[in-house]
């Protein structure tokens, strides 16, 4: 069963990127190692070969993956997302209800989180709770240390 995932436009040249080069790079890669190992002999207890053929199947499975992400992948605008509620794209900025501590997320797709750079994933537990919500709503999210609560102060492109 696929989902549909909504990606920027980078994210989605990036996820483009990686499948070329998995079919063309990689995939041209592990024949090598196919060849040079079939070359060493009796492939029935040859494991150079047999690793090769594993490492090929896994990379198959990899590629088939990948175009299905990409088929059921759609490009947002940033620009076209309201910021009346918090939605994927959105940059939301909030704050931890009984403290001061402020923090601000960009809502992207789970291949395009970095949380150094404050993006998160629509799919995270934070990412989940914010969904929805609107300035001055209260998002109780649950983590493995307990239950945070944020109040959402602002929403942006």
């Amino acid at each position: 069963m696929s989902t549909t995932a909504y990606y920027t436009e980078e994210g989605f040249r990036k996820l483009q990127e990686e499948l070329h080069r998995l079919k063309t790079v990689d995939r041209l890669h592990i024949s090598h190692q196919i060849a040079e190992a079939r070359d060493k002999g009796d492939l029935s207890e040859n494991a150079e070969y047999h690793a090769a053929k594993e490492d090929q199947g896994l990379l198959e499975a990899r590629i088939a993956k990948m175009e299905e992400v990409l088929a059921n992948a759609r490009v947002i605008d940033p620009e076209q997302v309201d910021t009346d509620k918090v939605y994927i794209h959105s940059t939301v900025k909030v704050k931890q209800v009984g403290s001061n501590m402020e923090r601000s997320f960009t809502l992207v797709a789970e291949s395009e989180s970095d949380i150094k750079s404050g993006k998160i994933s629509v799919n995270s537990p934070i990412g989940q709770g914010l969904l929805g919500k609107q300035v001055k709503e209260v998002a109780e999210i649950r983590t493995p240390n307990g239950t945070t609560r944020f109040e959402v102060i602002e929403i942006s492109r």
